[in-house]
């Protein structure tokens, strides 16, 4: 059994470091390793949602990315390929502290007439991909509805499914134990990442004279986000175990970042950054990386004011390029 011990000192619950819900910077020094804030995605590749608490299941948080929207092959469409999905706001079809995965959707567009969607727990079961050269899994299909008014917005034929058994898909077995599943996220449950990263991120970019700066945490799509460790301390915890809460995660995997970092969350205009300046600091043999990949070790409620503890015991090496 692991032992664990606080990160941080910790303060009294309940009293949460003020961040800057734009940039996720931090106000004022940290006190603590806190959760400062968690993010759903109910439809992958579309709009995020903002949560004070959410429940972890053994595949996510719940309501997240149990959604996607698939071209004619089964293949979801992400925003590598389609930037415009940001303009897609769905939200569940059911309020609450917990997100009720088979409530249905609400469909948001500008411009577009608002389309309820009902979770098609009768629908077609058809085979599905995250991505083409992943392992199908099956899916049901939402009501052709869904599918026109997707089509009519992307200027592309679209499906919309739906994941009803979120037990079906396995996590990475290089990186995971038997049983480990995840939804339609691209690998692993849960993205964790920090502020003090992001801040180390921005002033490279500033000191670069880049004026992207500075980016905002949205642009890495996290699903929780910490404040009060230092830049890149989540590298250390890799191959550990860390507790947000009530909650037990292993620290799977580092995450190498794609062209959707560069995808401006409101607009869908493409940049550069962060992957030109990640490439100059954070590059490892498998990308450039920034956030840890997560796998639950059980279920139970996270908030925003939580603190992240770490095991006692030798931590893993720091990032360096050649790791």
């Amino acid at each position: 059994m692991h032992k664990f011990i606080q990160s941080a000192t910790v303060a009294d619950r309940g009293t949460t470091q003020p961040v800057d819900h734009t940039t996720h910077r931090a106000v004022h020094p940290a006190t603590a390793v806190r959760v400062v804030a968690l993010h759903t995605y109910p439809v992958k590749g579309c709009r995020r949602l903002d949560h004070d608490a959410a429940r972890v299941e053994r595949w996510g948080l719940s309501g997240d990315r149990r959604w996607m929207i698939v071209d004619p092959d089964g293949v979801g469409l992400t925003q590598r390929e389609v930037p415009a999905l940001v303009t897609i706001h769905p939200r569940p079809g059911t309020a609450g502290p917990d997100l009720d995965d088979a409530a249905g959707l609400t469909l948001r567009s500008a411009g577009r007439p608002t389309l309820d969607v009902a979770a098609p727990v009768d629908g077609e079961l058809v085979p599905v991909r995250v991505f083409r050269s992943k392992t199908a899994v099956p899916a049901r299909l939402a009501a052709p509805a869904a599918h026109d008014w997707l089509t009519d917005l992307l200027g592309r034929p679209a499906r919309l499914v739906w994941l009803a058994d979120p037990t079906v898909r396995p996590v990475d077995p290089d990186f995971s134990r038997p049983g480990d599943t995840v939804s339609f996220a691209d690998g692993y449950p849960v993205l964790l990442t920090s502020t003090a990263s992001l801040d180390a991120v921005n002033d490279w970019l500033v000191g670069s004279g880049d004026p992207a700066a500075p980016l905002p945490m949205h642009r890495f799509r996290p699903n929780v986000v910490l404040s009060g460790a230092p830049a890149w301390t989540e590298d250390t915890w890799l191959g550990q175990r860390i507790r947000i809460g009530e909650v037990a995660f292993r620290v799977a995997k580092t995450c190498a970042r794609c062209v959707v970092t560069t995808t401006d969350q409101d607009t869908g205009e493409r940049g550069q950054q962060p992957l030109r300046i990640l490439g100059q600091h954070r590059r490892g043999p498998k990308g450039v990386l920034f956030g840890m990949n997560l796998i639950p070790d059980g279920t139970g409620r996270i908030a925003v004011g939580d603190p992240v503890t770490v095991p006692a015991g030798p931590a893993a090496r720091p990032f360096s390029p050649d790791s």
